[in-house]
């Protein structure tokens, strides 16, 4: 059974930092590309990361300069460091896993990820 475990999110004042988690088991990440999405209330989700099982990386223009994705193969999981957070930024933020060649850049659309986790909550408010 393929699982997906997102973890650290919380409430930060602005220009604070946090680092997302994002924990799988039942397939191994050497396949797959594993994004990091965020929806606002009454928004659609959107692509914020992604790394590629080569450690490609894409970024939103939005997190470009502020947000840092990496991966450690070994225990599964995938990390979203989050700098300079911004009021915009709030959001519940979910980790999905795409079937994506390794030498393709991961793109940051919904519908090429097959499993999510249930989202952590993310809120920056002064």
């Amino acid at each position: 059974q393929v699982h997906v475990v997102e973890s650290g999110g919380g409430l930060v004042q602005p220009g604070a930092s946090l680092r997302l988690s994002c924990t799988v088991s039942g397939f191994s990440l050497d396949y797959y590309a594993i994004g990091w999405f965020r929806q606002a209330p009454g928004k659609e989700r959107e692509g914020v990361s992604c790394i590629s099982s080569s450690d490609g990386t894409n970024y939103a223009d939005s997190v470009k300069g502020r947000f840092a994705i990496s991966r450690d193969t070994s225990k599964k999981t995938v990390y979203l460091e989050m700098n300079s957070l911004k009021p915009e930024d709030t959001a519940v933020y979910y980790c999905g896993t795409a079937l994506i060649p390794s030498s393709m850049t991961c793109p940051l659309v919904t519908r090429n990820y097959d499993f999510w986790g249930q989202g952590t909550q993310v809120t920056v408010s002064s």
